[in-house]
């Protein structure tokens, strides 16, 4: 069923702020970058090497106005795992571009997976998925704007 627009008693898109908007693009980046919040939890704190974790990520905008946040890649948001982007060592390439991350007032966006546990390691011999040893780990989420990057940290431990 297709989705209807909102319109409000003089036919305008009730789901567009223009005022809002044009408000929106009078405010100073930095300012924009900090008004984002950016949360990262999991389902438990401690794991046994292996067990899949799930992973629940949230980027709010805190402003009453629609904003959008530059990229300096395509990727908009990210993880990691010790400093491993999406758990893993392998070599990538950059998703090239650059991207934008946009709101609508105070809106939430969220995101939610489950990861294995383990990490990719590049080895001579091939790539291999291990678990992660026994300690705490970081698991870090990411805005992928390319400065005052709004980031947010949890850790589990692996028993």
């Amino acid at each position: 069923m297709p989705r209807r627009r909102r319109t409000d008693r003089l036919g305008f898109d009730g789901t567009r702020d223009p005022l809002g908007a044009a408000v929106a693009r009078l405010l100073p980046t930095a300012l924009v970058r900090r008004a984002i919040a950016i949360s990262v939890s999991t389902d438990r704190e401690s794991y046994a090497p292996g067990d899949p974790v799930r992973v629940r990520v949230a980027i709010r905008n805190r402003l009453p106005v629609p904003v959008s946040v530059g990229t300096s890649t395509r990727r908009r948001w990210g993880w990691e795992v010790d400093g491993l982007l999406e758990a893993s060592d392998e070599p990538r390439l950059g998703p090239g571009g650059d991207g934008e991350l946009a709101f609508r007032a105070r809106e939430r966006k969220r995101f939610a997976w489950t990861w294995d546990g383990r990490v990719k390691r590049v080895r001579e011999d091939g790539v291999r998925s291990l678990p992660l040893d026994r300690g705490d780990h970081e698991i870090r989420a990411f805005v992928g704007t390319p400065a005052e990057r709004p980031a947010a940290t949890t850790t589990i431990r692996i028993e």
